[in-house]
């Protein structure tokens, strides 16, 4: 028998350092990561012009992505006109195609995306929320330099407000409720490697 499969969600609050979790933890287990650029979509006036995919190290050869994104054949629809909404609306389409068949092929860790709420009930998933208090993420965010350092508060309020609208516009579901996720993560008390250690352990206890 083969190792059981292990999908890792996670959701996360702006600056709490949830995309370096993910990343670290699909590093340690060997495993694939996925984000927002797991597909990237161009659309003009008649509509769906092309996709593809974007990997952020090509080294790594990712060939059960590209057979995935190959497989998609493009909804045929009326001209959008560039309609942003039409736009946004195909690429969740597309994108919630290939996290639910990514899921069904490999173990792997996939940020936001609404994943836990498309793979709900998969064998093997656990939905984990990363968050911390807002003056670790003010002081981890003014580390990184993204703003000026008085308008890091005002954006990581706008960027949490955007995660909250585009999960509710897609699922129906609110973002913050913990009844979407299996474990919640403190990365204001924990770190980042400590995160890290807890869904490691959680997900050694649950194979136990």
């Amino acid at each position: 028998m083969g190792e059981k499969k292990q999908i890792i969600t996670i959701g996360r609050q702006y600056g709490s350092g949830g995309r370096e979790v993910g990343e670290t933890l699909a590093r340690e287990l060997g495993i694939h990561f996925y984000d927002k650029n797991i597909l990237r979509m161009n659309s003009d006036e008649s509509g769906i012009k092309e996709s593809y995919f974007y990997l952020a190290d090509e080294k790594a050869g990712n060939k059960l992505l590209y057979r995935i994104i190959n497989s998609l054949k493009p909804e045929l629809r009326e001209p959008s006109f560039g309609s942003d909404v039409v736009s946004a609306d195909n690429l969740f389409r597309f994108q919630s195609e290939v996290i639910r068949k990514l899921a069904a092929e490999e173990s792997c860790v996939i940020i936001g995306r609404c994943a836990e709420y498309l793979l709900k009930g998969t064998e093997g998933l656990l939905r984990v929320y990363v968050y911390a208090d807002m003056d670790y993420r003010i002081r981890r965010i003014t580390r990184l330099g993204y703003y000026e350092p008085d308008e890091v508060a005002k954006n990581i309020r706008r960027m949490d407000k955007e995660r909250r609208e585009y999960h509710r516009y897609y699922t129906g579901l609110d973002w913050e409720d913990l009844n979407n996720y299996d474990l919640l993560v403190n990365t204001g008390t924990l770190g980042i490697d400590g995160a890290v250690r807890v869904i490691r352990d959680c997900l050694a206890g649950r194979e136990g």
